[in-house]
């Protein structure tokens, strides 16, 4: 199915990215929709500031949209995936579906199981809900990436095409989730060890003769996990996933994975 020039867009759901990306995506759509039916009243609140239009449930929207965009906690993308393919059941024109969660390439070729190859784009977020352009690329990947694109070409959101492969996106995420998650877990596990030691000033002083500022890498590690555990804990389960479909040792991405799991996550 060819997209209308101004198609209905569906958002999966409008937490604080995904309002960002219905918020760029209205330019070039005739509707951003959203499903209403459970969602929190910060959700609420967040779609209302986006200027996007409720409707009532996942099975409405779905029905609705030209275009689903799915940004979700990790371990709930194929659940959502899932609801949207029981209410597409009887609709010929199937919509596309941009799956943008942090998932493993695995994953997503379940979800292309469920939706059909054909109709699914991988995607995959490296920077924080954008507002103005510069600070957040898009990857995509899939037959129709290029069409998913064009309709973020004026946003905020870079978006850049990897190629045709359903995958080649989350893996991109996977790896980059390596340095950006697997890093501030690995602060946090030395500094619980040094402490429970009793060794964390000396660890100080050591890492300060290599010109390292414990406190300054401890307290950004700790700010940055403080209110995403509960999300990184699954995102990195997927990039393990990811890892251990190459053959890798996925024991980096586990160990944070536990990591963020007992800092909060997933709820």
């Amino acid at each position: 199915m060819t997209l209308p020039p101004r198609p209905v867009i569906g958002i999966l759901h409008p937490g604080v990215m995904g309002a960002a990306l219905g918020s760029a995506l209205k330019p070039v759509a005739g509707a951003v929709i959203w499903a209403a039916a459970g969602r929190s009243v910060p959700t609420s609140k967040r779609a209302e500031t986006a200027d996007l239009v409720g409707v009532p449930d996942v099975a409405e929207l779905a029905r609705r949209s030209h275009v689903i965009v799915s940004i979700c906690p990790p371990h709930a993308a194929l659940d959502v995936a899932g609801q949207v393919a029981d209410a597409l059941d009887d609709r010929a024109d199937r919509p596309l579906y941009v799956d943008a969660n942090a998932v493993s390439p695995g994953t997503v070729a379940q979800i292309a199981g469920r939706l059909g190859a054909e109709h699914v784009v991988d995607g995959a977020i490296i920077g924080p809900p954008a507002w103005e352009r510069g600070s957040t690329v898009l990857w995509l990947a899939g037959e129709r990436a290029a069409e998913v694109a064009g309709l973020f070409a004026h946003s905020p959101f870079d978006a850049r095409v990897l190629g045709a492969d359903l995958g080649a996106a989350s893996a991109l995420k996977a790896c980059f989730g390596l340095q950006s998650k697997v890093i501030p877990a690995l602060w946090l596990t030395m500094a619980q060890a040094a402490r429970a030691h009793g060794v964390e000033d000396a660890l100080r002083d050591e890492l300060a003769r290599d010109g390292i500022d414990y406190g300054a890498r401890l307290g950004e590690a700790t700010a940055r996990s403080a209110a995403k555990a509960w999300r990184w804990a699954g995102e990195m389960e997927q990039a393990g996933d990811a890892i251990a479909a190459v053959g890798l040792p996925d024991g980096f991405s586990r160990a944070a994975a536990q990591v963020y799991r007992a800092a909060g996550g997933p709820r």
